[in-house]
């Protein structure tokens, strides 16, 4: 989860078949599952249940990809996208002493956020939805927030590759970390998402150094597994399981009183105004979820988790 997801600690208190012993040795367990055509325009996913599964598609396991690194982008504007502002990540805030930074006003760049998604892993050559699942490899597992403290042991959890719609419209590859019991459910959630041209800014694995940087209020990674307890709590988060997903947090924040997460994304606090990637009920992200047995933090009466999707409800 990003270091925003992973501050959000409060609002927490198949298809596949799991191998409990088998699957503490490494290696590829699942492929792939893939979209019969390539998807345009702004179609929505039927309010009821889907019609078909999508057709599996043969795509290379994700330790067998070469990571592209962190390439930068010389476009300053893809359809109604543009490259991220300069300073996006680097004016870090003040934390005061309740453990969070004030809620600002959002700078006029982000009030209506769509930025261009930088490729980190290579996107789907015919631009169509593929996703694997395997056993976490050793460096993707040292790169993550996960120890041998963490309340789940890495052989219980699961690389994931999914496509996602970037705001730019187009295809890009994505990284998630989840338990072996939900990755399954998991790549039906994001092919759902990608067929309903869901946007997505930004999905990657967040190091343990990312998840405890400083604020800077303007992330907006779209993420599940952080080993870290519910915030003032030795109680760990559903996100330390791998059992939750936050979804494009800077669209959709975490509010309770005067605590805002991230804190710049206040613009966002008015759902009644509709931009894109935000989720909203009866949308295609809630649909999708809920499909899978998975309540929708927006829901919560106590305070609002809009980006936060968990197994447990917590």
């Amino acid at each position: 989860m990003s270091r925003t997801a992973g501050r959000v600690q409060a609002a927490e208190a198949g298809g596949l078949t799991v191998l409990r012993g088998a699957a503490r040795v490494a290696g590829l367990l699942v492929v792939v599952v893939g979209l019969g055509s390539a998807v345009s325009g702004c179609s929505g996913i039927p309010a009821g249940p889907v019609a078909s599964d999508p057709a599996v598609t043969p795509t290379p396991p994700a330790s067998a990809v070469a990571q592209a690194g962190s390439p930068g982008t010389t476009a300053t504007r893809v359809g109604d996208a543009t490259a991220a502002p300069e300073w996006l990540g680097t004016r870090v805030l003040p934390v005061r002493s309740g453990g969070f930074a004030a809620a600002r006003d959002t700078p006029p760049e982000l009030r209506n956020r769509s930025i261009i998604t930088v490729d980190h892993l290579p996107p789907p050559p015919d631009g169509r939805f593929h996703a694997t699942i395997e056993a976490v490899p050793a460096g993707v597992l040292a790169r993550s927030s996960w120890t041998n403290r963490c309340p789940v042991a890495g052989a219980d959890l699961r690389y994931l590759t999914v496509s996602f719609r970037g705001f730019d419209g187009r295809a890009h590859t994505g990284e998630l970390l989840v338990h072996a019991r939900v990755a399954a459910d998991l790549v039906t959630v994001f092919g759902r998402l990608f067929a309903a041209d869901f946007p997505i800014e930004r999905m990657r694995i967040s190091s343990i150094a990312e998840l405890n940087a400083p604020p800077t209020g303007d992330t907006n990674t779209t993420e599940a597994f952080a080993c870290r307890p519910v915030r003032g709590s030795t109680v760990w988060s559903q996100h330390a399981y791998g059992l939750a997903v936050d979804v494009n947090p800077f669209h959709n924040p975490y509010h309770k009183g005067p605590v805002v997460l991230p804190e710049l994304a206040s613009a966002y606090l008015d759902r009644a105004r509709a931009r894109p990637g935000m989720i909203q009920p009866g949308g295609p992200a809630v649909r999708a979820f809920t499909a899978i047995g998975w309540p929708w933090g927006g829901h919560y009466r106590s305070l609002k988790d809009y980006m936060h999707f968990s197994a447990t409800g917590r």
